[in-house]
């Protein structure tokens, strides 16, 4: 989260060199052949930000991997260990809590911003996701700590003796001997000499940093505690007064901490108790809620025994709480590996993602949450209760209570021995919650299948109705096809499009589609994968996925991709989303009904289909190419689903189009 101010303070000072000769940034030529503990949020959302990709249309998700794993490529290069750890939540900390309520409170005000096509800092859903897929993939190590990150991964980096890699100016606080390489600069020299087997950076040091300002490093806490009070508060101290003469003349921004600073240097021969009293006194209308935030602040920079240390050694799961006893050793290492969060075991508010979207819209993640209240009735069965979901509500956050649910089979499952449980029974729970029947499934190349699935019940459920189907599965076919062959750049598009405004109802409709997809895959991943797990960089590109939606205004996906491949794996995916379920009640005006009704204005060619499915196990590289997992019949069953209006349409294409246009848009 970082101490408010001190990135602008030591940049203020960077190069200063007027008191004794000292820098506070170090050169430190040469690091490589290194353990190094790598925050990862902070990472993450830095390469993204950095490689200037679109945030508002839903991710770059291709993008954002290939850097991720050129950054981690030159690390490698450079014979660098690294250890990633990233943050899971709030914890037990009614501080972060609270913290990170208020940072949603700021980011809900951007959104108009963003929508106008301006980069305010929201992220896309599946960033982290991504970014830890990625990692999984190249075997780079990597733990989920249960709440905030920041002081097991200083106590890591203590016990490992190596350097932290991080922009977050909180670790600027911690006792960390070898130091921490800011982010930045450390970017900056890969960017660089990506191909180097050596890094010329930046190291910071708190020794360096307390005699450049002639403090003692025990009040380094103290410091960084006040500096979080309300700057209304501390501006109301003339801090000039404290600011010896002849000190470089600071920006206003940066003044209250330089004067700051120079009253801490003055009262080093006083306890942290006696220097709080002193504060309390010069610091005026501070109340005693905030004099105690500042003490828990204080308590917090104090170095733990680290608890990854032997995760990553040997692989022994970190301890949780002791209210969460009841929680079983496969739960305890899921969500170690980043598989769940913790936040709903703690009963404590689950935030739920922000995206950029239109305020006099609701939330889109509404409409996942049904998937969230299975999620939860599996997660809590035994431990009961509510959960509180934090979402937006306009521009602003509003608490919701949320009662899980536990039906049909996930009756038939105990979170104690869940992974023993049959697979039919956990893929049962799995397909209940989408409304899918398997036997749509059959077909499909296995990792779609999830996707496939969850597209069927955002089809039935999202609002507005969504009539951007053909775009988003233009754009999983293609993603899945160049990922078949490995080519990453090139397909997605240019960058020319990124800052425009958005069209606010197409946006949320993805922005559902997105929400449905991430916690269907939450759950997922508790039912131990009854489905593969999706490659999420491959499936939605966010720029491409709007443009296609424009195109297919007048356009039917065939005539702006010709590859027999596309159309093949296309109307296969098409087929599986829009076929009734096998066993679905067809009463009329009910919810198959209505689906069939809006199948009738899909544009299919399929003229020809029975040669084309002969061929298609062939030109798709055969049922071994469709990756479908051990677990499932290895089939290459074709949609039958036909409609003497369908075969009208695919010999009268303009015919198709106007029906198209009344239908689906």
């Amino acid at each position: 989260m970082g101490v408010k101010g001190l990135s602008s303070l030591l940049e203020d000072n960077s190069q200063n060199k007027t008191k004794q000769n000292i820098k506070i940034y170090q050169d430190f030529k040469d690091f490589s052949n290194s353990k190094l503990v790598v925050d990862g949020c902070n990472l993450a959302y830095y390469l993204y930000d950095k490689a200037n990709l679109d945030q508002n249309h839903g991710g770059e998700y291709l993008a954002f991997q290939a850097e991720v794993q050129g950054f981690f490529k030159t690390l490698d290069n450079c014979r660098i260990e690294a250890y990633v750890v990233i943050d899971g939540g709030s914890g037990t900390s009614d501080i972060k809590l609270n913290t990170r309520m208020n940072r949603q409170r700021v980011l809900l005000q951007k959104i108009p911003d963003a929508l106008k096509g301006k980069k305010e800092g929201i992220y896309p859903p599946s960033t982290m996701s991504v970014f830890e897929q990625t990692l999984n993939d190249m075997k780079v190590p990597m733990v989920k700590c249960f709440g905030e990150a920041d002081g097991q991964l200083a106590a890591l980096a203590r016990a490992l003796r190596c350097p932290v890699l991080s922009g977050d100016t909180d670790f600027y606080i911690y006792d960390l001997p070898q130091g921490v390489l800011p982010l930045d600069h450390f970017w900056q020299s890969v960017k660089k000499s990506p191909a180097s087997i050596e890094i010329d950076c930046k190291i910071y040091t708190t020794i360096k940093f307390c005699t450049f300002f002639k403090i003692s490093c025990q009040l380094l806490p103290v410091f960084a505690s006040l500096a979080g009070i309300d700057n209304g508060n501390l501006k109301e101290v003339n801090w000039a007064e404290y600011v010896p003469a002849g000190s470089p003349e600071m920006k206003s921004k940066s003044t209250h901490l330089e004067g700051l600073l120079s009253w801490l240097g003055a009262r080093t021969d006083r306890t942290t108790e006696d220097t709080l009293t002193a504060a309390m006194a010069l610091i005026p209308n501070i109340s005693q809620q905030a004099w105690t935030k500042v003490q828990n602040t204080i308590l917090e920079y104090r170095l733990p025994s680290s608890s990854l240390l032997g995760y990553f050694l040997e692989g022994t799961v970190p301890p949780l709480p002791a209210e969460l006893s009841w929680v079983p050793e496969w739960v305890r290492a899921s969500l170690a590996r980043g598989d769940l969060g913790a936040d709903i075991l703690m009963h404590r508010p689950k935030i739920l993602r922000i995206q950029v979207e239109s305020s006099n819209l609701k939330s889109s993640n509404l409409t996942s949450r049904p998937i969230r209240m299975v999620l939860y009735g599996v997660l809590l069965a035994q431990g009961g209760g509510e959960v509180e979901e934090v979402d937006r509500v306009g521009l602003e956050p509003k608490r919701v209570k949320v009662q899980p649910l536990v039906q049909g089979a996930a009756q038939r499952l105990r979170l104690d021995s869940l992974p023993q449980a049959d697979r039919a029974v956990r893929l049962q729970v799995c397909l209940e919650t989408l409304g899918v029947e398997e036997e749509t499934l059959e077909g499909v190349p296995a990792h779609l299948r999830l996707p496939v699935a969850v597209t069927r019940y955002w089809l039935r459920r999202a609002s507005p109705e969504p009539t951007l189907l053909k775009a988003l599965l233009m754009v999983m076919v293609q993603g899945e096809l160049n990922r078949r062959k490995r080519l990453t750049i090139g397909w997605q598009g240019y960058s020319n499009s990124i800052f425009r405004p958005l069209d606010c109802v197409v946006a949320h409709s993805f922005n559902q589609w997105q929400a449905c997809l991430k916690d269907a895959s939450q759950l997922n991943l508790l039912l131990c994968k009854p489905l593969p797990e999706p490659h999420f960089a491959w499936l939605y590109q966010g720029r491409l996925v709007h443009r296609r939606q424009k195109q297919l205004l007048n356009r039917e996906p065939e005539e702006i991709l010709h590859s027999p491949q596309f159309r093949r794996l296309y109307r296969r995916l098409l087929g599986a989303v829009t076929q009734p379920d096998p066993r679905a009640n067809r009463r009329a005006g009910g919810p198959e009904a209505q689906l069939r009704a809006s199948m009738e204005h899909l544009h299919l060619n399929t003229q020809d289909e029975d040669e084309e499915e002969e061929e298609e196990g062939e030109e798709l590289g055969g049922a071994e190419d469709l990756d479908q997992g051990p677990d499932w019949p290895r089939v290459t069953v074709g949609t039958r689903y036909r409609t003497k209006d369908r075969k009208d349409r695919s010999r009268n294409p303009e015919l198709g189009r106007k029906q198209e246009r009344e239908g689906w848009g």
